[in-house]
């Protein structure tokens, strides 16, 4: 009996203290690119994705008021709207 006791807690162990004191290895991961989200315009006909090289603004009335709604900027024409 003096033996058992011994070895039994001996395996016990074993078997217990790997699992929780080995280090585990994690995969590292590169960062990969990652996708840009679309920006969305929610203007006077709904809400849509706005066009490559374009941004949204706060859209105005023509006396300078604002709408509410969002107004589609591009570098040469503004989409939905008036902005400032």
């Amino acid at each position: 009996m003096k033996t058992i006791v011994p070895v039994v807690a001996t395996v016990v162990l074993a078997l217990a203290v790997p699992a929780s004191a080995t280090p585990r290895h994690h995969k590292r991961h590169t960062k990969a690119a990652v996708a840009a989200q679309p920006q969305i315009a929610c203007t006077v006909v709904g809400c849509m994705s706005v066009p490559r090289g374009c941004h949204p603004e706060m859209g105005y009335t023509p006396d300078g008021t604002p709408t509410g709604f969002d107004v589609v900027v591009c570098p040469n024409y503004t989409l939905y709207g008036n902005h400032r």
